[in-house]
Order: structure tokens, then C-alpha cells, then sequence
């Protein structure tokens, strides 16, 4: 199959089989990141070591990613993409395999950093990888598709693992994932179309140096925006469970169907985003971030009615679902082609960074201010982020004015701000 131009698709069809392959990696790859979460006390128990210790291998792999994902991506962009997926998948495999027969807890460490590793440049590979294969207008939908593997790690990946990890032990589930991944790197190898990511220069053109790059700044603006809106998000969500118990008094066993549930709502929300990304993306992601604030928003001030605390907890799932998908679809349009596969990078690397930087500051909160004060924090925080991106596209949009020709005296305007302002 042979490869195809910059910003080209593969084929004159919609190319369902090649995102599908990519939705079924991104399922393995996010389901190897937080199958831990439902094992802990079980690895804790046979490692020998606390819980808190144990859950510091969530932090370690995160950590891993945040710091490895730019370097990687950099030192790898030459490098064919579909290669780059596969060899990724096969060392994810070997990561769950290594820490299924660890010996030691030190051991296990390791496997978890060299899942980190595989799961940082996987992240900066496919989070491109959709943009050459649809054209431009069918970016959202595409996104949605391979986002949805994402969401179905939450509701079937996860919870499976743990499952089979309570019948069997957890190294068993950490080493039938490991083979599920092999799996799914043999149907990329089989389903996925390979992609040309190297721009093709035009004759008497020079190479133009990425920290030159015009999109450059709307790059580090949409990774500001992912910093916020992630870090809000996961200040409360992080503390959901106690939250539930503790505020809203729903019995424990109750926790587990209504993260299920919220899951369940996500991809909802990303099958929406998937129509909105396309046809109106800064009203569906303004809409959704204000639904995202209310609902939180009224979660914190009617907690003590379980019907409605469900209610709005469905809804809050519908709406923060679709997010990280309208985020990630902005990124590549905003970013250059040149730019595609360093913006990918620092893309997983912001979500990383508000993922760990909210439960910090999460865990700060209840320590120091108490667990009510999550969600309005949450809500501070998404305002933020909203302003921001409302602000960067205001912006945009008055430069692009200032560089029409009725602002130019009728002069033509460079063929450069003339594709970008189609865009």
C-alpha cells in the first residue's frame, strides 16, 4: 500500500478501517496506563509494600511520559510512522509482560517506565496520525474515532482488567493484556494505511526552522488551554470516589457503577464531538465546557439529593467527554504540517501535566481546604481555560482580518496567511 502527500487522504472513502486499527492501539496503550488503579491493593499486598507506595507506579508512568514524550518525538520524526506504532505496541506488550513475572517491586518500577516510554512516543505518533489521513473538514469525525478508543479503556479496558485481575491475580491480567497488545500490533501492521508525515518542500523553498514555525504560538496557546481545562477536570475527579462517600453519602459498593457510568456518558459526549468538532467548534467546545462548570457547579450545591447527584453526574460525563477529542482536533488544525508530530508531543505531554498537576493540587485542596471545595475549583479553573481559548480565537481571528485585502490597500495578501485564513 503505497503512502500518500502531505494533507492527502489515503483513499476517496471515509478511511474507517485505519482509524478503527488506531482506536483499538489507543484501547490497549491507555488500558496498560491505569489497569493499576483498580489492582492496587493486591500488588501492594504481594510486593510487600503500602498502598501509597504501590499507586506511586500510576505517578511513575505518568512522570515517564511527561518527560520522555518531546525528547522521543524529536529523535523519532524521521522515522515512518506506522513503524514507529508498531514497535511502540510491541515494547507496551513487553512492559505488561515484565511487570506481570516481576520479582521485585524495583522491577516492576521498571516495567512501568518503560511502559511510560512506548506510551509517550506512541501518544506523539497517533495523536498526528489521523491529520493524514482524512482531509481537513473531516478531522473532528476522525479524532472522534480513534478517541473513542480512549473512552472504551475506561468503560470495558480497565474494568475488565480488574475483574480478571480479582479472579486470577493481577499478574495474570497484566500478562493477558500483554498478549492482547501483540494482538493489536499485528492488525496495524495488517489494517493500517502508512502515511507520508515529511514536508515536501517546493522547488527554491528553504527548510524553515520549527521555533520559526507561524503556528508556533497557537501550538503553546492550545497546550495552555489543555493544561487548564485537564487540570480542573481531574482537581475533583481525581477525589470522585471519596467525594461520593463522603459529601453526596452513597454506599461504597455504589462508586463503582456510577464511574461506570460516568464512562459510559464520556462516549456519549465523544460520539457528539465528533459531529461538533466539524460543523461549529468553537460553540460545541464553548458549550460543552459550560456544561461541564454546570453541572460540577450544581453536583457541589445539591449533593445531598442522590437522584439528581446521578442526573448531573451523567451529564457532566456527556459533556467532558467530547473535550479532550475538540481539544486534540484543534491542535491539528491549528499547528503546520511541519509541525504536526513536535505538536503532538507537547500536546500528550500538556495533558500529562494537567492530569498530574490537577490531582496534585486536588490532593492539596482536601488536605488543606477540605473535599467541597474540589468541584468550585474545577469550575475555576474551566473558566479560566474557556476565557483563554475564547481570547486566542478572538485574536486570531483579528489578525486574519488585519491581513485581508480591504485591510492591505487591495494588495495581495502572502499565499501563507491566504491558506490560513481559508482554514
Amino acid at each position: 500500500m503505497s503512502t500518500h502527500t502531505p494533507d492527502t487522504p489515503v483513499a476517496t472513502m471515509f478511511p474507517w478501517i485505519g482509524l478503527l486499527s488506531l482506536a483499538s492501539a489507543i484501547f490497549v496503550s491507555v488500558t496498560s496506563e491505569f489497569l493499576p488503579t483498580g489492582l492496587l491493593p493486591a500488588m501492594a499486598h504481594d510486593m510487600g509494600v503500602g498502598l501509597s507506595t504501590a499507586g506511586s507506579l500510576v505517578t511513575i508512568f505518568a512522570g515517564t511520559v511527561v518527560i520522555a514524550t518531546t525528547p522521543l518525538a524529536v529523535l523519532t520524526k524521521r522515522y515512518p510512522r506506522k513503524a514507529l506504532i508498531v514497535v511502540v505496541l510491541i515494547v507496551i506488550a513487553l512492559a505488561n509482560v515484565l511487570a506481570a513475572f516481576a520479582p521485585s517491586y524495583g522491577i516492576l518500577v521498571c516495567a512501568r517506565v518503560l511502559g511510560g516510554l512506548a506510551h509517550g512516543l506512541f501518544w506523539a505518533v497517533v495523536a498526528a496520525y489521523s491529520a493524514h489521513l482524512v482531509p481537513k473538514h473531516q478531522l473532528g469525525r476522525a479524532v472522534a474515532i480513534t478517541a473513542a478508543g480512549g473512552s472504551a479503556a475506561f468503560v470495558l479496558g480497565v474494568p475488565a482488567g480488574t475483574t480478571l485481575g480479582h479472579a486470577l491475580g493481577w499478574r495474570a491480567a497484566f500478562a493477558v493484556l500483554g498478549g492482547i497488545v501483540l494482538i493489536i500490533a499485528v492488525v496495524v501492521v495488517r489494517f493500517l494505511p502508512p502515511v507520508n508525515h515529511q514536508v515536501t518542500l517546493q522547488t527554491g523553498e528553504s527548510p524553515l526552522p520549527l521555533h520559526k514555525d507561524p503556528s508556533l504560538r497557537g501550538v503553546i496557546v492550545v497546550c495552555g488551554v489543555i493544561v487548564i481545562i485537564i487540570a480542573g477536570q481531574n482537581t475533583f475527579y481525581t477525589y470522585i470516589a471519596p467525594w461520593l462517600i463522603q459529601v453526596a453519602h452513597f454506599p461504597p459498593p455504589s462508586v463503582a457503577f456510577l464511574l461506570f457510568l460516568f464512562g459510559g456518558s464520556g462516549a456519549i459526549g465523544l460520539v457528539l464531538a465528533g459531529f461538533a468538532a466539524d460543523r461549529f467548534p468553537k460553540r460545541g467546545f464553548a458549550l460543552a465546557v459550560l456544561a461541564v462548570m454546570a453541572s460540577v457547579l450544581v453536583l457541589a450545591l445539591v449533593s445531598a439529593n442522590p437522584v439528581l447527584v446521578v442526573g448531573v453526574f451523567v451529564l457532566w460525563g456527556v459533556a467532558f467527554g467530547g473535550l479532550p477529542a475538540m481539544l486534540q482536533t484543534r491542535m491539528l488544525h491549528t499547528a503546520s504540517f511541519r509541525m504536526r508530530n513536535l505538536a503532538a508531543a507537547i500536546q500528550t505531554t500538556a495533558f500529562n501535566v494537567g492530569i498530574g498537576g490537577g490531582a496534585l493540587l486536588g490532593g492539596v485542596l482536601l488536605d488543606g481546604v477540605g473535599i467541597r471545595s474540589l468541584p468550585i475549583v474545577e469550575v475555576m479553573l474551566l473558566t479560566t481555560g474557556l476565557a483563554v481559548r475564547l481570547g486566542a480565537d478572538a485574536g486570531r481571528s483579528g489578525r486574519l482580518k488585519f491581513l485581508s485585502p480591504a485591510n492591505q490597500g487591495n494588495k495581495s495578501v502572502p499565499a501563507a496567511a491566504s491558506r490560513r485564513a481559508k482554514e
